[in-house]
């Protein structure tokens, strides 16, 4: 029996399904990658500060100024002064007195100083801004114990609040892996749909070809006889016909009488 032929190749929308689909997992690998490394790496050092209660030990301003940078525009910029505020607080982790920071961020950008404050072009502003927090830890919390967190990797530091928590952890791995499985599961479905239509094509082409021998075979034997004994239809079809039995076109028959004479 001849192989049947069966077309292995996608049509456009079945290409364009899996284009879609590798852009997806492109996507979501190159976000894995970027997100783990601007986000995920701060998120898992933040979350290794314990919780620990702190009390007040002293609040202090020294003389010393810092320089911050503000904008005022698209290519606008400036540095003003803010003064310094140190709050120095006592641990339950470790025991000891710590540098009190407002958050990663700060004590990153200013590892002297407990608050840096939002630049502002006017250095009063700033300097208020500052004060109101020196008010703050002088009468109101004053000796009360609050909630801070204590980094073993950094005894004389702590924070007052976490730049990153648990949920940017979970949306730094959750939407590259959504946008990976998304990816992943558009081209498999593509390409099991398109094996599923090649093999009842193929299915269809050998229920045609065994069609078309059952009718050959259910034939009578006479009637095929017939067809082979009959000139006209042996001779009618060069192609199907043999060469050595097919007259020439010019040919004319001769009869035996005449050979003789």
């Amino acid at each position: 029996m001849a192989k049947i032929r069966v077309s292995y190749e996608y049509s456009e929308a079945e290409d364009k399904s899996i284009r879609l689909g590798l852009f997806l997992i492109a996507c979501g690998i190159l976000s894995l990658f970027i997100l783990g490394f601007c986000w995920l790496s701060p998120t898992l050092q933040s979350l290794q500060s314990k919780p620990a209660n702190c009390t007040v030990v002293s609040v202090l301003r020294p003389e010393e100024m810092f320089e911050c940078v503000f904008t005022c525009g698209a290519d606008c910029k400036g540095t003003s002064l803010y003064p310094c505020l140190q709050i120095f607080v006592n641990n339950s982790e470790s025991n000891s007195v710590a540098l009190l920071h407002f958050d990663e961020q700060q004590l990153v950008l200013n590892p002297k100083c407990s608050f840096v404050p939002p630049c502002e072009r006017d250095n009063q502003k700033n300097r208020d801004s500052v004060l109101w927090w020196e008010d703050y830890f002088t009468k109101e919390v004053n000796s009360q114990s609050f909630i801070c967190f204590f980094n073993q990797q950094r005894p004389d530091d702590v924070l007052w609040r976490r730049s990153h928590d648990t949920s940017v952890l979970l949306h730094c791995v959750l939407w590259p892996m959504v946008s990976l499985l998304l990816g992943t599961l558009i081209v498999l479905l593509t390409v099991c749909a398109r094996s599923l239509a090649v093999r009842a094509e193929a299915l269809q082409k050998r229920k045609c070809s065994y069609e078309v021998c059952q009718d050959l075979s259910a034939m009578p034997p006479d009637r095929c006889s017939s067809k082979a004994r009959d000139p006209l239809t042996t001779n009618s079809d060069p192609e199907l016909s043999s060469p050595s039995r097919t007259l020439p076109l010019f040919a004319v028959p001769v009869r035996r009488r005449d050979r003789e004479h």
